[in-house]
């Protein structure tokens, strides 16, 4: 055990279930007392914590794949930080560790539930996005559900944020003959061509999606990754060839809509391309992950696979960092840090 532990922390409750945008109000900043770890467990001083827009699922009192936040009590998510006391085998004060206990100043985490990470390999908050879950979202998601193969022509929606981005550069690392993205902004679609290496991008805001995916890929897609959902489904859709692929990694276009959207009105395409539209957990797909780092490891080595990250400072913007994602004023990983 270390000497002179913190006395209390500060954590982010959710306190009302938002309808429609989050509000300031559904949350609240909430002092939390702090104590030497139980057996089995280390204390943890966070550096950093994920935002992510499956977050905004969890707000709401439905039943789903995980759990939805409880009321009055902290909310988690992806965190990295440093063990300042230790009741376990195996975790040291001072080691780095990757666990789910975010949205906090510090946290009581199990040691089965912390993963040492190495501060030599990557900047510890590539942790909770190139090398984490958001890094595995994309490799999964293109390589295992999409069934990507050389030579494929694959479309990308919200292209600029911290999944869209790797699988657009992991498609064109392994041999894509085309690579299309679409983003919220000119600043966006400038960074996906001359940054990430994609073949043409748009901006979703300068007019309808179907006609500017058409004009992007004249000879249709063959993989289209979803994050967005709404237009940009029903877009590529009309833009699949034959045995095209469509993985389903989100939907942040209704995240907060307060109607059911309506589906893609060309659902019969279906049919006659013989399209396969699946949804994907990263969950399901923990089985890869040492050939996932094995890979990513050395992409970002070689200088073949980039990565952006937007930092909000102090654990009181936790709030603001969320709804920023939500907005799309990220590029890349938005992350809270605490450092």
């Amino acid at each position: 055990m270390s000497a002179a532990l913190p006395t209390s922390g500060r954590e982010w409750h959710l306190v009302a279930r938002p309808h429609g945008w989050p509000k300031a109000e559904d949350f609240a900043l909430s002092e939390a007392p702090v104590a030497a770890p139980r057996e089995g467990r280390v204390l943890v001083r966070n550096l950093h914590f994920s935002v992510d827009p499956y977050m905004r699922g969890r707000m709401n009192d439905v039943k789903s794949y995980t759990p939805p936040f409880k009321l009055d009590h902290p909310m988690d998510g992806g965190a990295v930080g440093e063990v300042i006391a230790s009741n376990a085998e195996g975790l040291a004060v001072g080691d780095h560790v990757l666990h789910g206990l975010g949205w906090r100043e510090y946290a009581e985490v199990p040691a089965e539930h912390a993963v040492k990470v190495d501060a030599s390999v990557a900047p510890l908050s590539a942790y909770l996005g190139v090398l984490g879950m958001t890094g595995l979202t994309a490799y999964a998601g293109l390589f295992e559900v999409a069934s990507f193969k050389e030579g494929d022509a694959v479309f990308v929606s919200g292209a600029a944020g911290a999944v869209g981005s790797q699988v657009g550069q992991m498609a064109r690392i392994k041999g894509a003959s085309r690579v299309i993205g679409s983003a919220g902004s000119d600043e966006k679609v400038k960074l996906l061509v001359e940054e990430y290496g994609f073949d043409a991008a748009f901006n979703y805001h300068d007019g309808p999606v179907v006609e500017q995916l058409r004009a992007a890929a004249p000879d249709g897609i063959d993989v289209y990754f979803d994050n967005v959902g709404g237009e940009h489904l029903e877009a590529a859709i009309s833009s699949l060839n034959v045995h095209g692929r469509v993985t389903v990694c989100g939907m942040i276009a209704q995240y907060n809509a307060t109607e059911p959207a309506p589906g893609p009105r060309n659902l019969a395409l279906v049919i006659g391309k013989r399209l396969r539209i699946q949804g994907m957990l990263v969950s399901d797909h923990a089985a890869l992950q040492p050939q996932f780092v094995q890979d990513v490891a050395g992409w970002l080595a070689s200088g073949e696979l980039k990565y952006r990250e937007t930092f909000v400072e102090g654990i009181e913007n936790g709030f603001d960092a969320f709804l920023g994602l939500l907005r799309g004023e990220n590029t890349g990983k938005m992350i809270v840090s605490l450092a």
